[in-house]
């Protein structure tokens, strides 16, 4: 599937649409379970939407990003979630469409948390030819805000560094993730992440890749760094736990719908570990 993106409708809308539409935060799939996203006639819910912003075309038709005050009949609200980790265990023409339900969710969020103006209150109003939100009063524009965000697998000779926080599922284990603080760079944010989650050092960062990550906001830009020393000590409240595991010997990781089981298996498998 071929998305291009863009901000302002054509004059002339396609006969279909996609419409990734949204109840709160939680995404709108077909009420039967077998049943696939697909596009709809016409306007489609776009007469009921509170908000509504155009994403561009996916494979030629229009696509939007919709947020509705309830689930139609034949609809059901789904955590964006457990949605897109569907997405990504379907056909390849649904696992496209999990990226395109991350970014509509974090464009609706943006609208809503931006209707009023951060410095003074005033209604903001939406810009043409860009995404963003601009206040008539004062003037101050506010675009979509993306955090980076860094993702590290730690290795050594046969082994690879994992760690479970207090909030994954149970038994999960992943790579190590945080924040990019005001004024770091990447390899900066990596070396303190790293020493403050499990209190080792890193060397050698190689980047690996990256993907927009709608939980809220992120942009997560993933490594993978060589153990340079140290022993584990995992950061209380923040790391539940954290051990060295042989490369034939994983615990269970996150899915390949997340960057992070995309990182930690194609690691493992050059580390040689099948």
């Amino acid at each position: 599937m071929n998305f291009i993106p863009a901000i302002d409708p054509p004059g002339q809308p396609s006969p279909q649409g996609w419409q990734l539409a949204f109840v709160g935060s939680q995404l709108l799939l077909p009420a039967e379970d077998d049943a696939l996203l697909g596009p709809l006639p016409g306007g489609g819910w776009a007469a009921d939407a509170e908000a509504s912003h155009y994403l561009g075309t996916l494979d030629g038709l229009d696509c939007w990003a919709l947020r509705l005050p309830q689930a139609p009949a034949g609809w059901r609200a789904v955590p964006l979630r457990s949605a897109m980790m569907g997405f990504a265990r379907g056909p390849e023409a649904q696992a496209t469409l999990a990226a395109l339900a991350g970014r509509a969710a974090q464009v609706l969020e943006w609208d809503r948390t931006h209707a009023f103006c951060g410095a003074c209150g005033t209604p903001t109003t939406l810009q043409r030819g860009e995404r963003a939100r601009r206040c008539p009063a004062c003037g101050h524009t506010a675009y979509p805000r993306i955090s980076p965000a860094m993702m590290t697998l730690v290795w050594r000779p046969g082994q690879v560094l994992l760690a479970r926080a207090p909030h994954f599922a149970s038994r999960m284990y992943s790579a190590l993730a945080g924040f990019v603080e005001a004024g770091e760079s990447i390899e900066q944010c990596i070396a303190r992440e790293v020493a403050e989650e499990v209190g080792v050092r890193v060397k050698n960062p190689r980047y690996y890749g990256s993907q927009s990550w709608p939980f809220p906001n992120s942009l997560m830009i993933a490594f993978s760094a060589e153990w340079d020393g140290g022993e584990i000590v995992p950061q209380p409240g923040e790391i539940e736990d954290a051990q060295w595991f042989d490369l034939q010997a994983l615990p269970q990781i996150p899915p390949r719908f997340s960057i992070a089981g995309h990182l930690i298996r194609d690691t493992v498998a050059a580390l040689g570990g099948g």
